[in-house]
Parts: structure tokens; C-alpha cells; sequence
């Protein structure tokens, strides 16, 4: 359906069978991909999302901070979650595939953006069709965010991650965002408008991530995380 027939849909007027057939096939569809990702996530161990566009070029340098990222995660024991796409996506499992670590992929078609990258393990690639079920997964499955410079689905998942521990529905994990020039005009915008100016968050949500500038800065503060609530990740 085109976008505008998608429009002219939401506003027909349709009977109980056809809401009732629509909506149960749905159902079905959605605990399938559930189910799916729990078996598979379930078994993988502890694991560092790294987040960021699909469109950044293997010459941009944060392509080459992605793969050191997942180089230094799996040094560590980590494995490397993404969303299986290319760009920052396929770095951060290039990094943790050459360095010989698990290597997943929560994979989304989209037309011309998004196709799965050739450095997810066969056995830890998932395909999902609906948004909301693939950031459950990463939300899940995930010990720490790295997220290094994206577009919109990039904000999506990191106000998600953010949301989700500020609001106690998540148990805190580690936060940090690569890049400070990319970065710095947000942070902030969030620190002088949302804190100072209008008073929408507390001056400790600014402590729920960190800006670092480096694959290392990242990775050690993964590390430290964990040494500082004495948890050891169950390797």
C-alpha cells in the first residue's frame, strides 16, 4: 500500500470480521517474532549493543571507532549486539567477528537503507518486522549501549534506553555516546532548555550516559560500570 492508501485505510469504516481476522493473524505474527528472539537472545551471554547509522561510509572515521568498539568488547568476554545493517551497524560486528566474538544481528528490512551485514554470526542473525519487538530485544539482551553518531532510528533507541531507566522499568546499564562534536549541540540544548529553562528532567538524568570521544574511552567505561556495582558478567 502507498502512503496515502494507508491514510485512506485508517479512516474506512470496516465490520467485526474483517477487524477480527485482521487483528488475531497480527497477534499471532507479533508473539512469533517474540518467541523467536527470546529462544535465541536467551542463549547468547552478556552483550554490548553498539547503535548508530546505517549510512556511514567505511572511510568515516566513526566507522572505524564502531569496529574498534567491538573489537575491545569481545577482548573483554562481550559480545556485540547491532541492528545488522551496514554502516555503523556492520562495524560494530565487523569488530567482534574478526576478533572471533559472538556477533549478533537484530535485522529490519527497509527499502534501499537497510540489508543484513556479512560479519553476523548464521546462527545469532534475526529478522524482525515491527520496530517496537526489535528494541525489546535489545533492551533485553543487553548489558550497555554504545552509540556512536545516527539518524532517527538512532534517537529512537537512545531516548529509549534513557526513558526506560529513568522511569526505574529498567535496571540501570551503562550509556555512552561517541562523538562529542556530533553530540555536543544536544547535550546541550537538553542541559539549557529541558533542565534549566523549562525544568522537564532532574540535573541526575544528565548522569544516566556518558560522552566519551574514543573506541577505549567507551569500551573502559563499559568495564568500570560493572567493577564499580561488583558484577561480573556470567561468561
Amino acid at each position: 500500500m502507498t502512503s496515502e492508501e494507508k491514510i485512506r485505510s485508517a479512516f474506512e469504516n470496516k465490520n467485526w470480521q474483517e477487524i477480527k481476522v485482521t487483528d488475531s493473524w497480527q497477534i499471532f505474527k507479533i508473539m512469533a517474532e517474540f518467541v523467536d528472539g527470546f529462544e535465541k537472545l536467551a542463549k547468547i551471554g552478556p552483550c554490548v549493543s553498539i547503535f548508530g547509522s546505517a549510512r556511514t561510509a567505511e572511510t568515516n572515521k566513526y566507522y572505524e571507532i564502531a569496529v574498534e568498539c567491538g573489537r575491545l568488547l569481545t577482548e573483554r568476554g562481550y559480545g556485540v549486539i547491532t541492528g545488522g545493517g551496514p554502516g555503523i551497524m556492520e562495524a560494530g560486528n565487523k569488530g567482534a567477528h574478526t576478533n572471533g566474538g559472538k556477533s549478533v544481528g537484530l535485522n529490519i528490512e527497509l527499502p534501499f537503507e537497510q540489508f543484513h551485514n556479512k560479519y553476523i554470526d548464521h546462527n545469532k542473525l534475526l529478522e524482525f518486522d515491527y520496530f517496537f519487538i526489535r528494541k525489546v530485544m535489545f533492551m533485553k539482551y543487553s548489558q550497555g549501549f554504545i552509540v556512536l553518531p545516527g539518524g532517527m532510528g538512532t534517537m529512537d533507541e537512545l531516548f529509549e534506553a534513557i526513558t526506560l531507566i529513568q522511569t526505574g522499568k529498567v535496571a540501570r546499564f551503562p550509556i555512552v555516546l561517541v562523538g562529542k562534536e556530533y553530540w555536543g549541540g544536544l547535550l546541550e540544548w537538553i542541559k539549557s532548555t529541558m533542565l534549566h529553562q523549562e525544568h522537564n528532567i532532574h540535573a541526575e538524568d544528565l548522569n544516566l550516559f556518558r560522552l566519551v570521544d574514543t573506541a577505549e574511552e567507551a569500551a573502559e567505561h563499559i568495564f568500570r560500570f560493572y567493577e564499580k556495582y561488583v558484577l561480573k558478567p556470567n561468561f
